[in-house]
């Protein structure tokens, strides 16, 4: 479902995957997040997303209330701590992106489906 919003001039409608993309490219500048990951059902394989291919490691669902509900698969840098690299991550794309949309984000959830050493 597209997000929506009235103005006086009209109505305004954002797809989820604009979102996405706006979401991912904000979650990979926060700190120990290394990038997105896609993660392959069959095998069970997880893949480290170029930037080019931010949304495939997001799923944006936006409800009957024009609430956004974000799903982020992730890969965090080794030797960081999970617990805050997630809630800098929850507070900065909530930040962003509510600001960016004009709409609320009810839920996030964070998959962290694997590490990775920065050289």
């Amino acid at each position: 479902m597209n997000g929506h919003m009235e103005t006086q001039l009209g109505k305004v409608t954002i797809d989820p995957e604009v979102i996405a993309t706006y979401a991912g490219s904000v979650a990979v500048e926060c700190f120990g997040i290394v990038g997105m990951a896609a993660v392959n059902m069959k095998d069970g394989l997880v893949k480290l997303l170029k930037k080019d291919y931010l949304t495939h490691g997001i799923n944006v669902v936006i409800d009957e209330e024009n609430k956004i509900t974000i799903d982020f698969h992730v890969i965090v840098s080794y030797g960081v701590s999970i617990i805050t690299v997630s809630d800098n991550l929850i507070e900065t794309v909530k930040y962003k992106v509510e600001a960016f949309t004009g709409m609320e984000i009810k839920k996030m959830n964070i998959y962290v489906e694997g590490v990775r050493v920065i050289d």
